[in-house]
């Protein structure tokens, strides 16, 4: 006989199962050696992001436009390392998502709607989008992303990027302070 309140009772929603945060912790820290001893790089990829984003620019700017680019000029779309770890990151997200069968479509997350409602999410995809590019903007700024300077940089003890990561773990704990106000318990 079965109990409904039992969550593995047919019928029952079911919580996702989540990776544990110290065995991705250590995976990440294995990922860096070996992408350190095979292509002699750090983890990153913002700058094959940004290489990609021209692409992107082309139907707006014209294949001369983005030719005269500066940035573009000094890092121009190719088929490296860094565009393999930019489309395997997305992957293996998405690998993961399917597997804890926390993968979902939606248009604006429960987080969001709950404080400031679900609307048509168009609101949502702009501040997503700018709050992207802000980002971006200064990870390019930066010379380096989360990944860039809060992994590899962190993991190479390198000054620059300790004061990146904590800088950063800080500015998300004020925002989402502010934006989603005070935690309930």
């Amino acid at each position: 006989m079965s109990n409904s309140t039992d969550p593995s009772a047919a019928g029952a929603p079911r919580r996702p199962a989540y990776w544990n945060p110290y065995a991705i912790g250590a995976g990440l820290g294995i990922l860096s050696w070996i992408v350190f001893a095979v292509v002699n790089q750090p983890l990153g990829i913002s700058t094959s992001l940004s290489a990609v984003s021209s692409s992107c620019a082309v139907p707006f700017l014209g294949s001369e436009g983005v030719a005269a680019n500066a940035y573009w000029k000094k890092t121009p779309l190719k088929l490296d390392y860094g565009t393999l770890f930019l489309v395997g990151t997305f992957l293996g997200a998405l690998v993961a998502a399917l597997l804890s069968r926390s993968f979902r479509l939606e248009t604006v997350p429960a987080v969001w709607a709950e404080r400031f409602g679900a609307g048509s999410g168009v609101s949502r995809a702009i501040v997503a989008f700018l709050g992207g590019a802000l980002v971006m903007y200064g990870a390019r700024l930066a010379g380096g992303c989360t990944s860039g300077h809060g992994i590899s940089g962190s993991l190479q003890l390198a000054v620059s990027s300790w004061v990146f990561f904590l800088t950063l773990f800080g500015a998300g704990l004020v925002t989402a302070r502010l934006v989603f106000g005070p935690t309930r318990s």
